[in-house]
């Protein structure tokens, strides 16, 4: 089999099942020991990687069932990291114009940041355990820890100067992906919003406005994933997906990707991105024009938002425009991002879910021969 990605491939996250929700509740009223709710968590795995299979995916994820949020859960694990609830008020926003208030929690970082444990590494374990597919992992890309709060949420005490946080925090995602590696993990994801976040005109004027250059954070950005996964193994797929922002089928940002296009796709040193396409909101296709040899683009055509499964001709006809600048086999398809982002997810249903997938599926099969 090809290695990743694949042309019929998905972001990560999937809609939880009614009862790991009861039991992640209990767990955290302390009605159920963690036990208990890892118990709960295997068995639901299990089912959501036989359903990936099923529907003829060929890169399986565990679904995100063990986490709340798909960054939070994961950076809160590196030593110096404390999570806040409570500072501040996000506005997502849907379709029809209204607004989805959310409480989202904060990161800071207040002491020196240290890969202490293992992190992703038991999961993995029994992802690989359960899966005939290639078993794929997605984390947060290292911009996560930075981007929202900036300079203020990172302690002046532990980092006066701001280099060594960055190498620290390069040290410590290195640390996790030998890990990985050392387990047999050969497709890794990074999550991305912020690269996507300086696409948005408004967002942009917001970072100049705290004293940050839209363009130099691009960078840094960049150079963050790079030195997060440089010593990564030769035969392991590494992308990073962008994401405007995905809580209930609502979303925060919006703009092309012309910003932040030159430097993303030649500066940043991995194998394959995952790109929000579905719709208007994340402009044209001309970026990819910017995009070199040898990267997979994975267009993002198909909405993990909405129930309704999209016409093959429709997203064929898309493909088609994507094709005007970056050539077909370089291509992939998915969905703009997962099903449940966080565990609250995405207004559809399960059975949505599976046929939406079975209809990129279709697609890849029909547009690509080798899918």
């Amino acid at each position: 089999m090809a290695p990743p990605p694949f042309r019929a491939d998905h972001v990560g996250s999937f809609l939880r099942p009614e009862r790991l929700k009861i039991a992640r509740a209990d767990f955290f009223a302390g009605r159920l020991p963690a036990d208990g709710l890892r118990a709960v968590e295997d068995e639901c795995v299990r089912e959501v990687v036989g359903a990936q299979e099923r529907v003829g995916l060929k890169g399986v994820t565990d679904g995100e069932f063990r986490r709340t949020y798909f960054h939070v859960d994961f950076l809160e694990q590196f030593e110096g990291v404390k999570t806040q609830y409570g500072e501040f008020v996000a506005k997502f926003r849907k379709d029809d114009g209204s607004e989805v208030g959310f409480k989202p929690p904060t990161m800071h970082v207040e002491g020196k940041i240290r890969h202490a444990k293992p992190i992703q590494g038991r999961d993995f374990d029994f992802l690989k355990s359960v899966a005939t597919k290639t078993p794929k992992v997605c984390i947060p890309a290292p911009s996560m820890l930075h981007f929202r709060g900036g300079r203020r949420a990172i302690s002046d005490s532990a980092y006066p100067d701001i280099e060594p946080f960055y190498a620290d925090l390069g040290a410590a995602y290195r640390d996790e992906i030998a890990d990985l590696a050392a387990r047999g993990c050969r497709y890794l994801q990074l999550d991305d919003t912020n690269l996507a976040y300086l696409c948005d005109p408004t967002i942009r004027e917001a970072t100049r406005s705290r004293g940050d250059d839209p363009d130099a954070l691009t960078r840094l950005y960049c150079r963050l994933v790079n030195d997060a996964t440089r010593d990564r193994p030769n035969d392991m797929t590494v992308s990073v997906h962008l994401c405007r922002g995905n809580f209930k089928s609502a979303w925060v940002a919006q703009g092309g990707y012309e910003p932040v296009a030159d430097i993303l796709f030649n500066e940043m040193k991995i194998d394959a991105f995952f790109l929000e396409y579905d719709d208007e909101r994340s402009g044209d296709f001309a970026p990819l024009r910017f995009a070199p040899k040898g990267k997979t683009i994975v267009l993002g055509l198909m909405s993990s938002k909405r129930p309704e499964a999209e016409s093959k001709d429709e997203i064929k006809r898309r493909i088609d425009e994507a094709t005007r600048y970056a050539p077909l086999e370089q291509c992939a398809l998915s969905h703009q991002c997962g099903f449940s982002s966080t565990a609250h997810g995405n207004d559809l249903g399960e059975a949505d879910q599976w046929k939406k997938l079975e209809r990129c599926v279709e697609i890849a099969r029909e547009v690509w021969r080798d899918a």
